[in-house]
């Protein structure tokens, strides 16, 4: 179903304003038959990245990481990694809420929404996540 949208990614992860538990991306979404398109605000709660994380999604990327980079431009590689992790997950739960249905309208997807199935889409998919990240950083 995401195939009948245009996504762009806008900017993030940054914090959500006032709510130091969570972070948030931002995406424009386009559907083929809107007029326009929308920004779509998409919140995770820190305490379930951080158990994505910790399932070896993201320290097995990181070692990977290690051995493909020089240990002095390491600690960069691992930011933007753990920065492209977020947005990857963002994302995830931006096409589960595409699939649930999404109006036209501009909105944000709170860090209570879709929690289980983000959580089983992400491990489903930790592989091409992996891959995705390691194809934007070049490595």
């Amino acid at each position: 179903m995401t195939d009948d949208f245009r996504i762009t990614f806008f900017f993030g992860p940054d914090n959500v304003p006032d709510r130091p538990d969570a972070v948030m991306c931002v995406f424009n979404v386009k559907k083929r038959s809107w007029k326009g398109g929308v920004q779509v605000v998409v919140e995770l709660a820190q305490a379930q990245l951080e158990q994505l994380r910790e399932r070896g999604l993201l320290s097995e990327l990181t070692e990977m990481i290690r051995a493909k980079v020089e240990a002095e431009t390491f600690t960069e590689y691992e930011q933007r990694a753990r920065d492209l992790f977020t947005q990857q997950v963002c994302r995830a739960k931006l096409d589960l809420a595409i699939s649930a249905g999404i109006n036209q309208e501009n909105q944000t997807i709170t860090t209570e929404a879709l929690k289980e199935e983000l959580d089983r889409t992400v491990i489903a998919n930790a592989e091409a996540i992996r891959q995705a990240i390691l194809t934007e950083l070049d490595v």
